[in-house]
């Protein structure tokens, strides 16, 4: 490489950011972002639009491609040891009976009410991200999720352990809602398919995980090193995150420029999103939050329905927390650590099921490439067709082999299609939710969040009663029947679904503004009559690399109010030179977009 295509090569560069910088300052500034002609006239009337800058080294989509997988692992770990924690419990029920001299329902409540806490946390959570952002919101969050878990180790009676098995839950569904998030903002939509199926291993193999290492420290050491084994897994992870994974959410980086730049140039700056929307208050937030996702369980049909067929896979995969004791400790008498090792026919499943997903990628990005970019939401479908037929094919499968006169590796097996067709039920219906109701994917998901987690608090709770009044075969057939029951829904939905969904008030109005999207995006782009006149500008953070003078990390550091005014002095002459340029080139080649939350 010669020298001179060296340099053009390290002018595209963005500007590196030292990491403590991204963790502590949300709203680092650069020479670069200082000196941007910014739209506007710096005013109360018409404020600087703080927009994405060209190669911006703030914005999440501009982050290295191994430092965007390095916060995906973080976060899949975060909240693998949430979900792992909702069942690890399991492991010492026992020991709990024993010590707090309580029945076996009572007991399960330790089970219930933290997923109850998984209802209840995404009402709160979700819109306080979009207030405050990520960052913050985990740091708090998963504060609270380790303080409640060292308090429970500690309990002297079975109400306060149970009542800080709840309040664990209600914290430590943060990552739950928006640990998904983060890989939203680092990814681009192209790259997210890869990023989200190798995300889902948390939540899914979590819960299976957690009996297992559960199982084993509750016979051995006790119930009450179960709960400090979760409080030290979590209180590490704590440390770890909030130490790696910067903010990622960009209305709130860009919020927080606004106000650096206001305070640094003394003149007025707002973000695209508030200077169009205005700023929303948390009374705002939390009303649309309580309220909008009951609205559209219970008034789209789309939602209610597969909302339950998610429900009812979710319980019955609680419902086997309770069940496998009975069927592999009482009737062949294995310990507790081993009958947690039953749990692995599921995870082999999900593991194939994972496996299944990327390769199932590559069909959806053929799909939607031709449909320039915009895949109907039906084609998310085609996988929930395979585990709609694999779920009840396992469950029976499990029901009519988990006798004591049966091999047990028969049952453990069945168990198998079950975990490979919840994987692929749930991401499909989760991601045809979202393209389904673009503009309303955060109440959707969380109406559909409370809806299994309600089921999947209740389930554990009659499980025993049901096994002792029906036995193994015909209890363990009785979700094999419900999921039999929703079998047609991923095909009904497949055929009909357009038609549905035009007769439905917010899935018409959601269509209507991908339509609109697609417009914009097909729509062939304004010839330039003088190329250098043409400014670019961004809002997306998808914006191609163009060239920009690189930035050693220490010039970023020395922006300080301090020489605040001789900053404004250049942004002012740049200003007068080129604004009336720049708003002409703006207006012209502007397109409608619409934003969202």
């Amino acid at each position: 490489m010669t020298s001179a295509a060296a340099a053009a090569a390290e002018a595209v560069q963005p500007t590196r950011l030292p990491h403590w910088r991204l963790i502590i300052d949300q709203g680092i500034l650069t020479p670069e972002i200082l000196d941007y002609p910014y739209l506007g006239s710096g005013t109360e009337d018409d404020p600087y639009i703080v927009t994405w800058i060209p190669d911006d080294p703030r914005n999440p989509m501009n982050t290295p491609t191994k430092t965007k997988w390095f916060y995906t692992i973080s976060m899949a770990w975060a909240t693998l040891a949430v979900s792992m924690e909702s069942s690890a419990f399991t492991g010492g029920i026992e020991q709990i009976m024993e010590a707090f001299e309580v029945g076996t329902t009572v007991a399960t409540l330790g089970v219930s009410l933290f997923v109850v806490g998984f209802a209840i946390g995404p009402l709160l959570w979700a819109p306080m991200s979009e207030l405050w952002g990520r960052q913050y919101l985990f740091a708090i969050s998963y504060c609270g999720l380790t303080v409640f878990n060292a308090a429970a180790t500690g309990s002297k009676n079975i109400q306060s352990l149970i009542i800080f098995r709840f309040l664990a839950g209600a914290f430590g569904s943060s990552p739950l809602t928006n640990a998904g998030g983060v890989i939203a903002d680092l990814f681009p939509a192209t790259q997210r398919g890869l990023a989200m199926s190798i995300f889902a291993c948390a939540p899914f193999l979590g819960p299976v995980l957690g009996p297992i290492s559960g199982g084993f420290l509750g016979m051995n050491a006790g119930w009450q090193w179960v709960m400090g084994f979760l409080a030290i897994f979590s209180g590490t992870l704590w440390v770890f995150c909030c130490l790696s994974v910067p903010e990622t959410y960009a209305p709130v980086l860009l919020r927080q420029r606004a106000v650096k730049l206001s305070q640094v140039t003394g003149q007025i700056y707002k973000s695209k999103l508030d200077a169009e929307q205005g700023k929303q208050t948390v009374t705002q937030a939390f009303k649309i939050a309580l309220s909008r996702p009951w609205i559209l369980l219970f008034r789209e049909p789309i939602v209610f329905l597969l909302s339950i067929y998610m429900a009812i896979i979710y319980g019955t995969l609680f419902m086997m927390f309770a069940a496998f004791p009975i069927v592999y400790r009482q009737q062949r008498q294995w310990n507790q650590g081993v009958s947690g090792l039953a749990f692995l026919g599921i995870m082999v499943g999900m593991v194939i099921a994972l496996m299944y997903t990327i390769y199932d990628n590559k069909r959806y990005l053929r799909t939607a490439a031709a449909h320039n970019g915009f895949a109907p939401p039906e084609t998310r479908l085609i996988p929930c067709m395979l585990a709609a037929i694999a779920i009840p094919t396992g469950l029976f499968w499990f029901a009519w082999t988990n006798g004591p006169s049966v091999h047990w590796m028969a049952s453990i097996a069945g168990c198998a299609p079950f975990g490979f067709g919840m994987v692929l039920v749930f991401l499909g219906l989760m991601n045809y939710l979202i393209d389904a109701y673009t503009i309303f994917a955060a109440s959707v998901l969380a109406a559909s969040a409370v809806l299994r987690s309600i089921f999947g608090a209740a389930f554990p709770l009659f499980t025993p009663y049901m096994y002792k009044n029906l036995g193994v075969h015909w209890a363990s057939s009785i979700p094999a029947f419900l999921a039999a029951a929703c079998m047609p829904f991923p095909f009904l939905f497949y055929k009909y679904g357009p038609a549905i969904r035009k007769r439905c008030k917010f899935s018409a109005q959601s269509d209507a503004f991908m339509k609109k999207l697609m417009e914009v995006a097909t729509k062939p782009p304004r010839p330039i009559d003088n190329p250098e006149e043409e400014v670019v500008t961004s809002t997306t953070g998808n914006e191609t690399p163009s060239s920009q003078t690189s930035v050693s990390p220490q010039s970023a550091l020395d922006v300080s109010a301090d020489n605040g005014a001789s900053l404004r002095a250049s942004m002012d002459r740049r200003r007068s030179r080129d604004s009336e340029q720049f708003r002409r080139a703006e207006s012209a080649n502007a397109q409608p977009t619409e934003d969202s939350h």
